[in-house]
């Protein structure tokens, strides 16, 4: 299994930058595929980025590509994802999950097996 412990949400205004932290249980780290989802409230939970094992691999939803990059630093049992020119429709609670397949990134109708904490990011206008 992984425990997934999240970091780094707040309040930014429109057009600033946060970059979120998801430090995870080290044993077999490496194992698993990680990302991350959003829900703004009232609102459906969408995913939001995901990269592979090593790195090698990364997908983003289309709402967040060129604004956002997903990174992970497997030394440091770490996932990251550095949010750059906010807007107020990103508000929302951001979820770290992580899971053995890649594929549940890339479904609709199955989610990843773990799910941290998650974190409220805010944007104002």
């Amino acid at each position: 299994q992984v425990v997934l412990v999240e970091s780094g949400g707040g309040l930014v205004q429109a057009g600033g930058s946060l970059r979120l932290s998801c430090a995870a249980s080290g044993r077999t780290f490496s194992d698993y595929h990680m990302g991350w989802f959003r829900q703004a409230a009232g609102k459906e939970r969408e995913f939001v980025a995901a990269i592979s094992r090593k790195g090698i691999t990364t997908s983003y939803a289309d709402s967040v590509k060129g604004r956002f990059t997903i990174s992970r630093d497997n030394a440091k049992n770490t996932l990251y994802l550095q949010m750059d020119s906010l807007k107020p429709e990103d508000t929302a609670v951001y979820y770290c999950t992580a899971d053995a397949s890649y594929w549940v990134y890339g479904s609709s109708s199955d989610i990843p097996d773990y799910w941290g904490q998650g974190t409220q990011v805010t944007v104002s206008s």
